[in-house]
């Protein structure tokens, strides 16, 4: 798959993970203490009920095209700190390995039962400053250096 092929696919899936985590943490948590706490408990049922459903593809392709476009620098990665594009592509990828255990984490708490609201609510924000900072990183290191 070329280049272009990969990006347009790693930017589509990454507005659908980073807009459903960014509508999560500043929309949700806006509302919460402005409806009813059963009512809010029905709203956050039926988005994790589409977003269970939607978030593997979105990760899937996300993950996918982002390491065939990570190919492209593969030599630039073998000597990360030898440039500033080696530098935070390789922080870029290592905060996106940490979103993806966050979500894998998530899940494997969900599976069980025992995934808490407020180890969810924990868990958003923290993969919340991982995709800002990561959207940071994708147009800095391009610019930086």
């Amino acid at each position: 798959m070329d280049y272009f092929t990969l990006l347009v696919l790693h930017l589509f899936a990454a507005i659908l993970f980073v807009g459903t985590v960014f509508f999560e943490v500043l929309m949700l948590e806006g509302i919460r203490r402005h409806v009813p706490r059963e009512a809010m408990r029905a709203v956050e049922s039926a988005i994790g009920q589409r977003a269970r459903r939607l978030m593997p593809f979105a990760i899937l392709v996300l993950y996918g095209a982002g390491l065939g476009m990570a190919w492209r620098y593969h030599a630039v990665l073998a000597r990360p700190f030898d440039s500033t594009l080696g530098t935070l592509l390789s922080l870029k990828i290592l905060l996106a390995l940490s979103v993806l255990g966050h979500f894998i984490y998530a899940v494997r708490l969900g599976a069980q039962g025992r995934l808490k609201s407020r180890q969810s609510r924990l868990i958003h924000l923290s993969v919340f400053t991982h995709v800002v900072l990561i959207v940071f990183l994708a147009k800095a290191m391009f610019y930086l250096g």
